[in-house]
Order: C-alpha cells, then sequence, then structure tokens
C-alpha cells in the first residue's frame, strides 16, 4: 500500500499503526538478505513508535498523513541513540546524541521510524556497491546495481519494505537508485529540506531528498520535512525536452521511452535547442566532479589521515583525487557552475519544466565499472551520474518519476523546475503517472 493509502486505512480503523509496523518489520527481515535494504533495524523503536501512533489516533490527535506511516532513513542522518555509520568501517560518528532535524520533522509528523539504510561509503559514489554492510541490491533483478549513494532506500522502497525513505542527492544520489529500482525519487530545491544532523559530502552540492512509489506520496513526505510546503498544479504545463545525447552518450531506447512518456503526457512539450550553450572545453560532468572532489576531500581528509586503511580502496582513491583539485581549479569550476546556473534559470523564464531521462542506460550488472552505451565504452559512474549532476550544481528541484523498462529493467524521467515552482514539478510528475496507468485506474 502506498502511504496515501496506509493513511486513509487507519483512519478508518481498518488496520492499525502496530499492524502496519509489524507488516513492515517482517518483511523487512524476510527480505533484508537478499536486497540489502537496511544497516540496522530498529525493532524496538518501531514498536514504540507505532503504540504511541494508535494511542494518539485513538484520542482523537492526528499529527497528518504521515502519523503511523513507516518511513525508512539513510545511514548518515542521525537518530537519536543510533549509530551513525555512513557505510563506513572508520571511526565514524558513533552514536548520534539527537536526531537530525528532518528526524525530528518526520518524528512531530508521527511517522514510524523502521531503521537505517544502507549507502556506498561516505555517500561518496553512484553504484551503491561500496559500504561496510555490503551492496544494497536491485529487488528488480538482484544481480544489478541498486545504484548510489542512497541504494538502500531506494530498495526499501522498491521491494515493498516502507512507503516512504530519506535520501541525500549530491550527483544524483536519489534520483539514480529512484530510476534503476523502478520508484519516485525527489531532489528538492538546495537548502529547503534542513541538513543540520545530515553528515556532508560535498556542502554546497549536497540535497536532503526522499523515495516514494507515488509522487502523490512524494509530495506528503516532502511536505512533512521542507520549509517550504508545495501543492500540486493541474494547469496545462509548458515542458522543455533537453535532447540528452547533448549532454551525455544516452541508450536511444531509453530515450525513445522518454520523450514518448513526455509527449503522450497532456503536455505541451517543446524541444529545446541549444543545450548547453557551452564553450568550455570541459564537460558539464567534468565541472561537477571537480567541484564535488575538492569539497569531498575537504570533508574526509581527517578520515584519510586516521583511518586511511579503513576505507574502501575505490573511495580513498577518490577521495585523495580531490586532493590534487587547486584552488583554480575549483575557482574555474565554480565560475562554470553560474554559467550553467544562468543557462538554466533563462530556461525556466520560458518553460515551467524541463525533461530529460534520469539515467541514460539501465542498471548495470553489480560490481560493473565499465558499460557498453550506443556503441561507446563509457566509465559506470559518469554515465550513472551524467544527466543528474547538472541540477546540483543550479540547486533546482528535480524529481524521477519511472516512465517504463528496457530489456525488462527500470527506466525514468526527470523533471526540473525553477526553485519556488515545485507545485509545477508535481503536477507534470502527475501527468506522466496518470498517463502509464491502466483505463479506470486513475486516481
Amino acid at each position: 500500500m502506498t502511504a496515501v493509502e496506509l493513511a486513509r486505512a487507519l483512519r478508518s480503523r481498518e488496520i492499525s499503526a502496530t499492524e502496519v509496523a509489524e507488516a513492515a518489520l517482517r518483511r523487512t527481515h524476510e527480505l533484508n538478505p537478499t536486497v540489502n535494504a537496511f544497516a540496522l533495524v530498529d525493532d524496538e523503536g518501531a514498536r514504540t513508535a507505532a503504540r504511541i501512533a494508535d494511542e494518539q489516533l485513538a484520542a482523537g490527535v492526528d499529527l497528518g498523513p504521515l502519523h503511523g506511516i513507516p518511513v525508512a532513513v539513510k545511514d548518515l542522518i542521525d537518530m537519536a541513540g543510533l549509530p551513525t555509520s555512513c557505510g563506513s568501517a572508520t571511526a565514524f560518528g558513533g552514536t548520534a546524541s539527537a536526531d537530525a532535524e528532518v528526524v525530528r520533522r518526520l518524528r512531530d509528523a508521527g511517522a514510524v521510524i523502521i531503521g537505517k539504510t544502507t549507502l556506498h561509503e561516505f555517500a561518496y559514489g553512484a553504484t551503491g556497491d561500496r559500504s561496510v554492510h555490503g551492496a544494497s541490491r536491485n529487488p528488480v533483478d538482484p544481480s544489478r546495481m541498486s545504484g548510489g549513494s542512497s541504494g538502500g532506500s531506494a530498495v526499501a522502497v522498491a521491494a515493498g519494505l516502507v512507503p516512504l525513505a530519506l535520501g541525500t542527492d549530491t550527483a544524483g544520489s536519489v534520483r539514480v537508485p529512484a530510476a534503476l529500482c523502478g520508484v519516485v525519487g525527489l531532489k528538492p530545491a538546495y537548502d529547503v529540506v534542513p541538513s543540520a544532523g545530515v553528515y556532508p559530502l560535498a556542502p554546497t552540492l549536497d540535497h536532503v531528498g526522499l523515495f516514494a512509489a507515488t509522487s502523490e506520496d512524494a509530495l506528503i513526505g516532502y511536505s512533512a520535512i521542507s520549509d517550504r510546503p508545495a501543492s500540486v498544479s493541474c494547469d496545462r504545463l509548458a515542458v522543455g525536452w533537453i535532447p540528452p545525447e547533448a549532454v551525455a552518450v544516452t541508450d536511444p531506447r531509453v530515450e525513445e521511452l522518454t520523450r514518448r512518456l513526455v509527449a503522450g503526457a497532456g503536455l505541451d512539450v517543446d524541444v529545446v535547442r541549444g543545450f548547453p550553450k557551452w564553450e568550455r572545453q570541459r564537460t558539464l560532468f567534468e565541472v561537477f566532479s571537480t567541484l564535488q572532489s575538492r569539497e569531498a576531500f575537504s570533508v574526509h581528509e581527517h578520515h584519510l589521515a586516521a583511518d586511511h586503511d579503513l576505507i574502501d580502496p575505490e573511495v580513498r582513491a577518490r577521495l585523495h583525487k580531490g586532493g590534487e583539485v587547486t584552488d583554480r581549479l575549483y575557482a574555474q569550476a565554480d565560475e562554470a557552475r553560474h554559467e550553467l546556473a544562468v543557462m538554466v534559470d533563462e530556461l525556466l523564464a520560458t518553460y515551467d519544466v524541463l525533461a530529460l531521462p534520469t539515467v541514460p542506460i539501465v542498471a548495470p550488472v553489480l560490481g560493473g565499472r565499465s558499460v557498453s552505451v550506443a556503441g561507446a565504452e563509457l566509465e559506470v559512474r559518469e554515465a550513472l551520474l551524467s544527466l543528474t549532476c547538472l541540477w546540483n550544481m543550479t540547486g533546482s528541484p528535480a524529481i524521477s518519476v519511472p516512465a517504463g523498462r528496457v530489456d525488462g529493467l527500470p527506466v525514468a524521467v526527470q523533471l526540473i523546475s525553477a526553485p519556488g515552482n515545485e507545485q509545477l514539478l508535481f503536477g507534470a510528475a502527475r501527468a506522466l503517472e496518470i498517463t502509464q496507468q491502466p483505463a479506470g485506474k486513475v486516481g
């Protein structure tokens, strides 16, 4: 059941929060050995929160649509009394003394937190398979990547363990695993969801986001944690389709499927010409990587010094590479970031929403580090992040919506709006979902 469906059932007394929590815990313990969504399951905490939710609802106290709803939290977000490992074997953060602000908001909304989800170590990877807790696995096909870094949260929703889960997104770490696993992934606008108590990776690029089965569920989750709640626009929207090959090599089947969905969703769609208007020799991904790697090195330099050999070798090598980024190179990349932001502002003055595929490929085989796309051999990380990292540089709100399957594996459309126009984002997402529903199933 979706969060919205569960909320209705709870209020009609068809089911109790305790029964919902027990079902979530039971399913989690059954499936987690296969998909590895959770690094830690908090049975006692979930049962206590569910009992309190039932008592409150019985007394007529209704905290909103998340009251009694199971939620999962990425394990770099502090929860009081539980360890924050960040997927690392290093002496990371120990036991948290207080909830992160976003967790406090979930609790204030009555959510029942089931546990903490697996992530790529330090949230520094798009593949989701480098963690002290092991790789999170795609529930559609466990031999495939979940994506990362918030892979466990995506898997928890996609496998039906919880209807909502928190993640973080620095380059696509919510939207990529959402796309690969076939769920909705929301990256809110920069700094709209508080990051206090959330361990950083690259502070000017980090966003707290969430996963859900539907955009309606994503909206109620977003409204609970955001400083700027949104609604859904029912107006006919002007959509600018960005041809993905203008940004990165894309599987033509992914492009065809996603573009066809957008074109058939009752939206006013126009093809964006000449994006990006870019005179620099460096690609957008190279600009992004310069910013991220320098900031990630600064955040984790002390871990390299104190716990060097405990860090996964792949993650460690990337951190060291960030130490090679000079002040001059970072400043040049920052200047390029601002050029990109101007381009996007101009587009969003013309269009309500921009659209393109979320990821240009389907989920790669677990452990793979190269992938063949349209006759080109690409590094997996670059391929996964190539269409998502742009919107971390601009800080734009973005949502990934499932769009069907290629070779039996999920693909998705990514929608982007201007900050403050989130109602347009949710409106377009809802239009895409309605288009894919069988006749008679809209609602």
